[in-house]
Formats: structure tokens, C-alpha cells, sequence
């Protein structure tokens, strides 16, 4: 409850630093007896003093007003659309390291897609919507989430989405130095390192600090089942990135592009190469003419034939690794289970039993049903609250009323304790004047 009351108190004081007030319009704001708002400051003041009620406004204010200057107000779709732009040249310019880290990549770009749909930074999206798009499962979504691209900033959850309706995700357009991935939890160097420069030992790491990738044909082709996770991966998405913006490229660019570390290259280009899809002449590299058929984006390669067989299709490509099917049995699994929790949720509204009625001189009266919330007396404790009968120790969400009913009020209830007890009361006194 403290926590909830801060952030309306925060949100109260960014407001109106937004609408250009001061530090003592805030306080006389929130200390007003009657402003709903302000009782997380009022009970501060009761409970700690005056003064230290001001102390804590007056944090809340230099937090709010340094947050508000720090952003900027969209007053357009042009303007949400330039904030996109941004976005996304941020996204394609920061490297990725490890295969975590590609793995958020793929999610930030679903969420950019769903973005770009919305018209601005603020979109909806299921966690089995976003899975989807990204081509890969919920377990990995959640770990990326919570791991990656939370903790940096680059996402904001607003609200849990509930029902039919996905979460509320904000993507950060800060410009600020905290979007920098660091370093991998998981190794992002590799141990090839020759101990002597005599023998061609690398002078740099293996995956450079900037990145240079086209984020809109990994969007088009992260949700394919060739890209599954026994498929070609995560990193072959990098590099055909990379590829399609700048042509040409040899492994020791392709480190520094793509974010990916030497051994991988040299294995994700003798993949794609063996189906056709990138060729070699002397130490560069270029996507072929055919490899991205079918998605609409044009390949910056020559129009010479390349030397080995060309890219039957990536559905071909998913038979051989034998991923084909994962989106669609994904897909699948998703549908039954929205269908499970839709069904679920349609039980509970309907309090999973029937209303009983008779007709007495021509209306319908309510046949009281036992009341779930009785309770036997050993489970009452001395100080009102109730027994958990599993651990026998209070549980400290629920209350014994002053009529021996178990009561739980949340903020989700329509109606208070005296209401649920005069309505029962009524009911019961109209079912026992007809019977």
C-alpha cells in the first residue's frame, strides 16, 4: 500500500510539474483534507510529523520535475513516428552480444512492429502475441523480460494485461547511455585467443562496441521456423542484418556489425552458404540474389549466379533441420490455451452456480444459497482475525466481522461488507416471508 501510494503521489507531482506548477501548489495539493491523492502524504504527516511530510514532497518533486524535463512530449503521430525512427536506428546500431542477447532483439523488434501498428511508443501485446512474432517460446520471453531488456530500460510494463486485453508496454525513447548492452551473463568472448603475437594473435575482442544492422528484414524473418532455435538461430538472423545493409562485408566486419563473435560467424557463413544464401569471393561476403525472396525486400548483391546451389525456399531450409511446424504447433498451443483461461474466466464470472428462484405473486424471489464465507468457531483467533487451517497460524488477508462471517475486502469490490449483509438479509427475509 505505501508503495501504491508513492507512485500516486509521484504521478499527482509529475503532472503538475508538467503543467508548469510550483513545489507549494504540489503541497497544498496533496495535504488538502479532501484530495483523495494526497493521503499517502497526509498519513506521513500524521503518523511522522509535518516536517518530515514536506522532506518527503519535496523529494517527490525534484524527482518529478527532473523526469519531466528529461522527456519529451509527443504531440503528434509525426512526432511519435520520429521517436520510432530514433528508436529503431538506437536498436540496430547496439550490439547484441550472445545468444541472450540476440534473443532480445528479436523481442524489442516484435514490440517495435506492434509499436509502429499502435502509431506511437505506447502499444498492447500479449506475452503469447509477442512469443509469436518473435519466433520463440514464452519460457525465453519471460527470461529476456527479466533479464534484458527490463532491467535496461527498454521496456516498460504499465499494466498486466487481464481477459481478452494484452499488457500495456511503453518502448523507452531515452537517448540516454543506460540502453548500452553489458556484458552477457553467459560467455561473450571466446577462448580462442593465440597467446603470441607471432601467432596472428587478435589484437581486439571479439565483438566490437557499435553494430550495424537492418532490424526490418530480421522482423520479417525472426517468426520462421527456419529461425527456430535448432534451426539456423538467432545468429544467422545478425548476419544476413548485417549482409543486407552493407554488402560485401568480410568475418572481421561481420564481428564488428553483427555482434557476433568470430567462431560464430565463420559457422552461421558456411550454413547460410551451404544453402545458398550468402557467397564468397575472395575474403567479403554478400547475400545472393534469391535469399530473401518472398518477404519483399530487395538483396543488395550482384546479379551474377552464385557458385553453389540457390536457396530452395525456407520452408526447404526448416525440413532439413527439421524445425518445420514449430510456429504453427506453437500457434497451436497458445490457441487452447487462451481457450482454457477464456473459459475460466467466464466460470468465475458467473460464480461457477446458477441463481435459484421461485415465482410468488407473480415476481421472482431469491433463494438465499449457504453462505460461503461462514466459518466455524475454532478457527476464530482472539484478535478478530482467522485461522488458515492448513498451517494453523492467522492469515492476515482475512477478517472475522462482527456477525461471525469470513470477510475479504479488496480493492475490487463493488460493494462493502454492510451492503453483501444487508442484501443477504433481504433476501433471506423475502424467502422466509414466502415460504
Amino acid at each position: 500500500m505505501a508503495e501504491h501510494g508513492h507512485r500516486i503521489t509521484a504521478a499527482i507531482a509529475c503532472h503538475v510539474a508538467r503543467a508548469g506548477g510550483t513545489v507549494d501548489e504540489l503541497t497544498r495539493l496533496l495535504l488538502h483534507p479532501e484530495h483523495e491523492g494526497g493521503r499517502h502524504a497526509r498519513h506521513i504527516a500524521l503518523r511522522s510529523g509535518q516536517t518530515r511530510a514536506l522532506d518527503y514532497i519535496r523529494r517527490v518533486w525534484a524527482s518529478a520535475s527532473a523526469a519531466v524535463r528529461s522527456t519529451r512530449s509527443l504531440e503528434s503521430r509525426y512526432d511519435s513516428y520520429e521517436v520510432l525512427a530514433t528508436l529503431r536506428d538506437r536498436i540496430e546500431t547496439t550490439p547484441w552480444r550472445g545468444e541472450r542477447g540476440r534473443t532480445a532483439l528479436r523481442v524489442l523488434r516484435a514490440h517495435l512492429n506492434f509499436a509502429e501498428i499502435a502509431g506511437g511508443p505506447l502499444h498492447h501485446a500479449s506475452e503469447r502475441q509477442t512469443a509469436e512474432e518473435a519466433g520463440i517460446s514464452r519460457t525465453t520471453l519471460r527470461a529476456v523480460y527479466e533479464t534484458v531488456l527490463k532491467p535496461r530500460g527498454w521496456l516498460r510494463r504499465l499494466r498486466v494485461g487481464h481477459g481478452r486485453e494484452g499488457s500495456t508496454w511503453y518502448l523507452n525513447d531515452s537517448s540516454s547511455g543506460r540502453h548500452c548492452m553489458p556484458a552477457s551473463p553467459s560467455r561473450s568472448r571466446t577462448t580462442q585467443y593465440p597467446p603470441d603475437p607471432a601467432l596472428e594473435e587478435w589484437p581486439t575482442s571479439e565483438t566490437a562496441t557499435g553494430a550495424d544492422i537492418d532490424s526490418t528484414v530480421i522482423g520479417h524473418l525472426m517468426g520462421h521456423d527456419a529461425f527456430a532455435h535448432h534451426g539456423l538461430g538467432s545468429s544467422a538472423l545478425m548476419v544476413i542484418g548485417a549482409l543486407h545493409l552493407r554488402s560485401g562485408q568480410t568475418v572481421d566486419d561481420l564481428v564488428g556489425s553483427s555482434s557476433v563473435s568470430r567462431a560464430t560467424a565463420y559457422r552461421t557463413l558456411r550454413r547460410l552458404a551451404a544453402h545458398g544464401l550468402v557467397r564468397q569471393t575472395d575474403q567479403t561476403w554478400t547475400l545472393t540474389p534469391h535469399a530473401l525472396e518472398g518477404i519483399g525486400l530487395p538483396t543488395h548483391a550482384s546479379g551474377t549466379t552464385p557458385d553453389g546451389p540457390l536457396a530452395q525456399g525456407w520452408d526447404a531450409v526448416a525440413h532439413r533441420y527439421r524445425t518445420a511446424g514449430v510456429a504453427a504447433r506453437r500457434r497451436a498451443l497458445h490457441v487452447a490455451e487462451r481457450a482454457t483461461y477464456r473459459e475460466a474466466l467466464e466460470r468465475l464470472a458467473e460464480h461457477r452456480s446458477k441463481a435459484v428462484v421461485i415465482i410468488r405473486n407473480g415476481r421472482q424471489v431469491l433463494i438465499p444459497a449457504p453462505r460461503a464465507d461462514e466459518i466455524p468457531a475454532s478457527r476464530h483467533s482472539p484478535d478478530g482475525s482467522v485461522l488458515d487451517p492448513v498451517t494453523g497460524r492467522p492469515a492476515s488477508d482475512w477478517r472475522v466481522a462482527t456477525d461471525g462471517r469470513l470477510i475479504l475486502i479488496t480493492p475490487t469490490d463493488q460493494r462493502s461488507y454492510d451492503e453483501l449483509a444487508a442484501a443477504h438479509a433481504e433476501a433471506l427475509s423475502e424467502w422466509e416471508s414466502a415460504a
